[in-house]
């Protein structure tokens, strides 16, 4: 699907490691087997910003946005377009990206709190609103 500007849409493969978190699978545990998806880093992260760890959270979802744009770029992102909510394998970047942009809140990063809920809206209005931003 494409948007108006005529970008299309990019849809990340399956994540594996979504089935281990799945499975019950500690999230320590899974970012040691797989350390390139986002997903575990943003359940890293949302734990750590429910405990009230925001640094640590911070470095969490720093580590699943970086991990998700290397994932995009790989799957023919160019920079912009939109990266559906719906497409449950985006659901860790946009996470990520989520808890990015509240962990940087926490920590008084006030314009990178406000660039990744804009990043987010930009990707997706529907994940924005699932995640609360």
């Amino acid at each position: 699907m494409n948007n108006l500007l005529g970008v299309p849409e990019t849809r990340l493969p399956e994540d594996p490691a979504a089935l281990a978190l799945a499975e019950g699978e500690l999230p320590e545990q899974v970012a040691e087997n797989y350390p390139s998806s986002s997903l575990v880093w943003a359940a890293l992260a949302e734990h750590a910003l429910a405990e009230h760890h925001n640094v640590e959270a911070y470095a969490y979802a720093r580590t699943g946005y970086h991990r998700g744009l290397d994932a995009l770029r790989k799957a023919g992102w160019r920079g912009q377009g939109p990266v559906p909510w719906e497409h449950e394998p985006n659901r860790g970047f946009l996470r990520s990206l989520a808890a990015l942009s509240r962990a940087a809140g926490a920590i008084g990063e006030t314009d990178e709190e406000r660039r990744c809920a804009d990043f987010l809206r930009d990707s997706s209005a529907l994940g924005a609103r699932e995640l609360g931003l």
